[in-house]
């Protein structure tokens, strides 16, 4: 397994982490059993990043995520949670909270549901419009120097935000969507990354399975993220769907996947850039740890650029309403 170091300051990780989201419901239902098997996988295979969130099947995923790390050794495993998502007992988002004495709150929770004495990466998932970025990274600070936090994070935030947070503790590392049809962050925010120091973990490299060369139009169903996505709905998703088309017949020419291009692509961006990767079963586990054995020439990058040229994809990334809260659009 290759390994590249988070920003200036953040640990080494492997070139590809796991995202653990859709194992708690998030894409409908999904198999507790193979979602643990899946985890087990991937720190066999070398996977050492491993992501998840509080808010996540309201605590089911870090649950779940603990029970796969136990009885293992706990430096095998980077763990990254973002938190201050709120929902009520039927799902529904409320809002973010990261107030300072609600960080701490949530991490208390969050070690119990781990079932560890520390949290590698520690990161709000959203600003908090009502409490200064300052405020927030300074109680994750203090969570820092009482040796409960490894290291401090951020997540879908802008430039602006991303320099004020870093004044007050360096940051390893911006979690953002990033992938072949979401290249937002090339204009203002990997630059300002890049300038500070800071990593970038991806997540969305597969466009939540639409560019997987897999997603064939099913139907999705009630939990499933899809069902409101903009790119999911009619009109949007057939020309999505053409671009897959379009990979695919590269793909078929390196004798690799449409999944394992996608993932490439985003790896050759940089080596500050670490795909994470939301295999919830351990086929899609094993296809997206080929696609670190894909070598991108420049001429396939080139290629790539003309089939999905920058902007192509129909529709925003999240629904209208979320995208108008996400800090990292105001940009």
């Amino acid at each position: 397994m290759q390994h590249r170091r988070l920003g200036k300051t953040g640990p080494s990780v492997s070139a590809l982490g796991l995202g653990c989201m859709g194992m708690s419901g998030m894409y409908g239902p999904a198999d507790r059993a193979e979602g643990i098997a899946t985890i087990h996988a991937a720190l066999e295979a070398g996977i050492t990043l491993l992501d998840t969130g509080d808010f996540y099947g309201m605590g089911h995923n870090e649950m779940l995520v603990g029970e796969a790390l136990q009885g293992r050794d706990r430096d095998q495993a980077v763990i990254s949670v973002k938190f201050g998502a709120m929902r009520d007992p039927a799902g529904a988002w409320l809002g973010d909270d990261a107030r300072p004495q609600a960080v701490k709150s949530f991490l208390a929770y969050t070690l119990q549901r781990l079932r560890v004495d520390h949290i590698d990466i520690y990161r709000p998932a959203r600003l908090d419009p009502n409490v200064p970025i300052e405020d927030t990274i300074g109680a994750i600070a203090d969570m820092v120097k009482a040796g409960y936090v490894r290291h401090i994070g951020l997540s879908e935030v802008g430039p602006d935000t991303i320099r004020r947070a870093a004044g007050v503790h360096p940051i390893c590392d911006l979690q953002i969507e990033y992938s072949l049809i979401s290249r937002g962050i090339e204009d203002a925010i990997l630059p300002v990354c890049r300038e500070l120091g800071i990593g970038i973990t991806a997540y969305g490299v597969l466009s939540r399975g639409l560019i997987s060369g897999h997603w064939q139009g099913e139907t999705t169903g009630p939990g499933d993220f899809r069902t409101h996505s903009p790119r999911f709905q009619e009109g949007n998703v057939e020309k999505n769907l053409a671009l897959v088309e379009g990979l695919r017949r590269l793909a078929e020419a390196k004798g690799v996947s449409v999944a394992q291009i996608a993932i490439a692509w985003v790896a050759a961006q940089g080596d500050d850039i670490i795909p994470l990767v939301g295999a919830r079963r351990r086929d899609r586990l094993a296809e997206a740890l080929g696609a670190l054995d894909v070598k991108l020439t420049e001429e396939d990058l080139a290629a790539i650029e003309q089939i999905v040229p920058k902007g192509a994809a129909a529709g925003d990334r999240y629904p209208s309403a979320q995208m108008a809260m996400l800090d990292s659009e105001r940009v």
